[in-house]
């Protein structure tokens, strides 16, 4: 029997925590590359360190990109995160671009071929998943839904210039009681931020209560005791300059806090032809469809392909009890209103278009759809078809 009672926690990490920082500076890449040729193949892994920015990967491109347009692309994404600091500055940081072109032999399984392959492939082998569920009206888990906007709040105000204490790098942490399945309270909230030096734990502990206080639920504020911000005390130096950072380190912050399985795959710096990206949206974009049109309260849809191979090898739904349809209709019919194909995905979600720095933070899922196609996986254009099912 399934526990109704029990207590879950999800954390989020900030645009300026090294390995977001990373996330963001690849995606940059991405978007600079498909800005030019909406077909580009870019495959971008970034390394930052104390005043060090190195880039490696493969990438082709119809149009030529120049080394210093990648760099200055490069620099304006970390001044915009807002690293200004003698250990980790956007101007003077040291910069190398390992970048090369993408090998053949990818290429040949990915490119539209003839025969058995004449359909483009997948980039790779894998399995992506994608959920969705009823606890928030993003059809979200909780925790990770209140940690991202707690950070979100806390970068909105540091840019602003309304809390010029904060620097880029925090991260928080929220605890939910659920009862019967459903969340209920929540038990703790951990929240640890660079600030400026000078100023005191206190300063910044009373600065922090408001924005938790204004993003969760009236009355769920958790006890004084289960109130952490910054428990190991002075945090100055942060970001590359105090850690290192990596692309794809922060898998489970981008999806659904740990409240849903995750292939293994990372989505920053990858092109849409990469299925560890786009399989993991249109699996997202079903389970919220599923969702949004009343078939579950909660929906998780799992998706594997091969290597060269266009078609999905499996479609999983798993409906956790909820659903008002069975699963095995859903496995039929869903691959029958979207095209499941590496090339149907990214045209029936519009992705080859440069829209992805905007998804290195904050989480990819559980976003607004944007007016230039950013987000587009987020629609729920398929629940009024969905809700003919039943």
């Amino acid at each position: 029997m399934a526990r109704t009672s029990y207590l879950f926690t999800s954390e989020s990490v900030s645009e300026g925590h090294p390995d977001k920082v990373c996330d963001r500076i690849s995606d940059t890449v991405v978007d600079l590359f498909l800005a030019r040729d909406p077909v580009a193949r870019v495959a971008c892994e970034t390394l930052t360190t104390t005043n060090r920015i190195v880039l490696a990967g493969e990438t082709r491109c119809a149009a030529d990109v120049p080394g210093e347009e990648i760099e200055a692309a490069v620099r304006a994404a970390v001044r915009d995160i807002g690293y200004e600091q003698d250990g980790f500055h956007w101007e003077t940081a040291n910069f190398a671009n390992y970048l090369h072109e993408q090998s053949a032999d990818i290429a040949q399984g990915v490119d539209e071929g003839t025969g058995a392959y004449k359909e483009e492939g997948a980039g790779d082998q894998g399995i992506m998943f994608g959920f969705a569920c009823d606890e928030t009206p993003e059809l979200m888990p909780a925790p990770i839904t209140y940690s991202h906007q707690i950070l979100k709040e806390m970068a909105r105000l540091r840019k602003s210039g309304e809390r010029p204490e904060f620097e880029p790098d925090a991260k928080s942490q929220v605890t939910l009681r659920y009862e019967n399945g459903r969340p209920v309270a929540v038990t703790s909230v951990v929240v640890s931020t660079q600030h400026k030096d000078g100023v005191s734990l206190d300063t910044v502990r009373e600065l922090v209560r408001p924005i938790v206080k204004q993003v969760l639920p009236e009355g769920w504020f958790p006890p004084e005791d289960e109130f952490y911000v910054n428990p190991t005390g002075k945090f100055v130096i942060g970001g590359p300059d105090g850690d290192a950072g990596l692309t794809g380190r922060k898998i489970i912050v981008d999806t659904y806090g740990g409240a849903a399985p995750h292939g293994g795959g990372a989505f920053s710096g990858k092109d849409p032809t990469k299925v560890d990206r786009s399989a993991a949206y249109v699996a997202r974009y079903l389970a919220k469809n599923v969702v949004a049109a009343g078939l579950a309260k909660k929906c998780t849809i799992q998706l594997s392909y091969a290597i060269g191979v266009a078609k999905p090898l499996s479609v999983y739904v798993d409906l956790h009890g909820t659903g008002e349809i069975g699963e095995a209709v859903l496995e039929k019919r869903l691959p029958e209103m979207v095209n499941l194909s590496p090339r149907g995905i990214r045209t029936h979600l519009g992705l080859n278009r440069a829209i992805y720095a905007r998804t290195a933070a904050y989480g990819h899922f559980g976003r607004t759809p944007d007016a230039d196609g950013g987000f587009s996986w987020e629609k729920t254009d398929l629940a009024e078809q969905l809700k003919s099912l039943t």
